[in-house]
Formats: structure tokens, C-alpha cells, sequence
């Protein structure tokens, strides 16, 4: 039987007024999708140490404002996630981080284990003008100070000089300026800040990069940042013996802490 015209017409119309609504209904849909695809892509991977995830349970511990705890909780991680060395090539094991944290390594194999941790006090203090205390002890008595180089300079104050002092220090100082410049901190006692160093050569030295605790049973955990060998872009380790914790370490009385590429003693910790 055949439809009237006028009815065929109104049909007609319905059908590609459905067909239309349908086709914005998906694409509203892909787009959301889409959306929330980036939203989780961007939720996994943190903008700063400060926003790496904790294990459940867990809270950072507070940092005074303007400390060098928060300005190291506050350190922006590197939105590609590589490891390059100085030359710019990326290093072979790209499996031993979790971040890696957005501040320049330099062009010359210099940049390295203690000498990164230098680098992050020597950007603090001078992020807060604070040039005097821009000093590492240099032996004998005698001192590498920002201050008095930047006075030889011609009142440069510059960042660019900042780095051009700083390649004298990662020349001349290492493990061991960092362990005379410590003190030894028991492992409940573990602050933002604190370093595990073992002078020598070979030597290492690690910085303890943000910490947490159990809000019940007050457990301390910690992340562990590291420049290494050859000069490379300082990063966030992974925990290699806790997947579960990953990237964060328990401080405990263990006698070891096993960090990829080194293990240190509980006794090492500054």
C-alpha cells in the first residue's frame, strides 16, 4: 500500500532529522572519549615530584614555605621521560626511572652523582638570592664560592654565570665534598633533602628527592633522585626490589637500600 505524499514527506524529514542527531550523539561521544583518553594520559604522568603518586594510605610530609623541600617538591619532570647523556643521546637502560626531572645537564661529561646534587643546592640558593651560601668546600681549608667569583666577574649575577662556577665545582668537587659537607641522620629521621653518599672512586651519591608517611602506622617513605655516570639528566630511580612501592622506598631498618646501578648502606645517609 502505498503512503500518502504528504506522509511520505513528514517520513522523510524525520528520518534525516534522526540520522542527523544520531551522528552529533557520536561524535559528542568520541570527542568525551577522547577527552578523558588525555585526561588519564595526563594524569599518569605527573607534572612535578610533588605530583607523583603515593601508595594508598600515604601523605606527604609538610614543607615549610620557601624550604628547599618544597622547591624540590616542586621540580618539574620532563614531559618525554628519557635519560640523554651531555651528548644528547639517550643512555641505553631507559627502564631504571620513573621521571626525569626538566633541568639541563650541560654539553661536557661533567654533571654527575654529587655534582647534581650541588647543582639542585646551587639553583635553590640561587633562586633566593642567596649567593653567599652558594659554597662547596674545596680542601685544605679553602672554599669554591659563587660570591666571590661573581664579584671577579663584575657583579655577574647571571645564571649563565652561575653555570660557568659550577663547572669549576663539578671539575674539582665530588663524593667527597659532599660528605664533609654532611652529617650522618638516622633513617627515621629521613628528611626532603637528606643524601645517601659514599665517598670514594668508585663513589655515589643520591638525593632524597620528596617524603611521605602512613597516616596510621606513620611508615616513612621516600623517592630517591640521582645524577650518574657519564653525565646524564638527573631522574626519579624506580624501587627495583618493591614493585608494589614503586618508585618509593621504605625507610627502615634495613641494613641495604638496593637502587638500580647501586646499594648503599643505612649508615650513609646524610
Amino acid at each position: 500500500m502505498k503512503l500518502p505524499a504528504f506522509l511520505f514527506i513528514i517520513l522523510l524529514v524525520l528520518t534525516i532529522a534522526l540520522s542527523a542527531w544520531l551522528s552529533r550523539l557520536g561524535k559528542s561521544s568520541l570527542s568525551l572519549g577522547s577527552n578523558n583518553v588525555n585526561a588519564k594520559k595526563n594524569l599518569s604522568h605527573p607534572a612535578t615530584v610533588g605530583e607523583i603518586p603515593l601508595p594508598y594510605g600515604f601523605a606527604r610530609v609538610d614543607a615549610e614555605q620557601g624550604s628547599f623541600a618544597e622547591w624540590l617538591r616542586n621540580l618539574h619532570l620532563r614531559k618525554d621521560n628519557i635519560v640523554y647523556l651531555y651528548n644528547g643521546k639517550p643512555i641505553d637502560r631507559q627502564d631504571l626511572h620513573y621521571a626525569v626531572l626538566d633541568i639541563s645537564t650541560g654539553n661536557k661529561d661533567l654533571q654527575q652523582c654529587a655534582d647534581a646534587i650541588m647543582r639542585l643546592k646551587a639553583e635553590y640558593y640561587f633562586s633566593k638570592k642567596q649567593f653567599e651560601k652558594i659554597a662547596f668546600p674545596a680542601g685544605r681549608g679553602s672554599e669554591y664560592n659563587f660570591l666571590n667569583y661573581a664579584n671577579q666577574k663584575r657583579q655577574c649575577f647571571t645564571h649563565e654565570c652561575l653555570m660557568q662556577f659550577m663547572e669549576n665545582v663539578f671539575i674539582y668537587c665530588g663524593t667527597y665534598t659532599l660528605d664533609e659537607m654532611t652529617r650522618p641522620v638516622d633513617m627515621h629521621q629521613m628528611q626532603i633533602g637528606d643524601v645517601f653518599v659514599k665517598a670514594g672512586a668508585p663513589g655515589h651519591a643520591m638525593i632524597v628527592a620528596d617524603v611521605a608517611t602512613d597516616e596510621k602506622t606513620k611508615q616513612k617513605i621516600y623517592l630517591l633522585a640521582q645524577g650518574y655516570m657519564p653525565a646524564q639528566d638527573m631522574h626519579i630511580v624506580i624501587n627495583p626490589g618493591n614493585s608494589a612501592l614503586n618508585p618509593w622506598y621504605k625507610a627502615d631498618d634495613s641494613e641495604k637500600i638496593i637502587t638500580p646501578g647501586w646499594v648503599f648502606d643505612k649508615r650513609q645517609l646524610k
